[in-house]
């Protein structure tokens, strides 16, 4: 099997995460779900390599790192979070999960007629990976937006970051690796941030519905 059909099953892994995400109401399940994501995100980068021998010492500790903070780190927190406010589901999302998941089809084909009415780079191994990280980024802001919970919320910011993150994949080999870990740190600086805030929140009103933020007084 050669790398280019791997990185196809790779975007391909990504895209139905992604369905599996506007799916699921289960907060664990959705960071379980991040975290396959990421793996397939970490190896992306791998795969799209057009032989071994142009594996650079730069382009492995790329998708170490990538795996380090995504799939290992970020998900820890976001658990941690969890427990600490023992919000299990989402709930009553302001839209509904099959509604969702119909959305989500749509927004795929409109990301493939974007990407061929812009066109692909000749240089891309994966003809997917454009409309692919179109469709994360779009699937990120619609669980930014449809979702009551802060922490669904934060997943979906996750998912759009993981959208730019596979806008890069393709130009990983010849792109500066401190850029991509200029990333990953804004990521994890933010994630970290939003879980204090989260469990804050939890403290002082005992919930993490955002729409419930707009009813308070002074």
């Amino acid at each position: 099997m050669n790398n280019s059909l791997w990185a196809e099953i790779l975007v391909l892994g990504v895209v139905l995460t992604n369905f599996r995400l506007l799916a699921s109401s289960r907060l664990f399940g959705l960071i379980d779900t991040m975290q396959i994501q990421a793996i397939a995100l970490c190896a992306i980068p791998i795969a799209l390599a057009p032989s071994a021998s142009a594996l650079s010492f730069r382009l492995v500790m790329l998708a170490l790192i990538t795996l380090a903070v995504k799939g290992w780190i970020l998900p820890r927190l976001l658990k941690h979070a969890v427990q600490k406010t023992n919000i299990q589901r989402e709930i009553e999302p302001f839209v509904g999960y099959d509604f969702s998941i119909m959305v989500g089809i749509i927004l795929l084909g409109v990301c493939f007629l974007i990407s061929y009415r812009f066109g692909t780079d000749a240089n891309l191994s994966s003809h997917f990976l454009l409309p692919s990280a179109l469709f994360s980024l779009l699937i990120g802001l619609m669980i930014i937006i449809s979702r009551r919970k802060a922490l669904t919320q934060v997943i979906g910011y996750l998912t759009m970051e993981n959208g730019v993150y596979l806008f890069g994949a393709a130009l990983a080999i010849k792109e500066p690796l401190l850029v991509e870990m200029g990333v990953l740190l804004d990521v994890f600086v933010a994630v970290f941030i939003m879980g204090i805030t989260i469990y804050q929140i939890n403290s002082e009103f005992d919930h993490i519905d955002t729409d419930r933020l707009s009813e308070l007084k002074d």
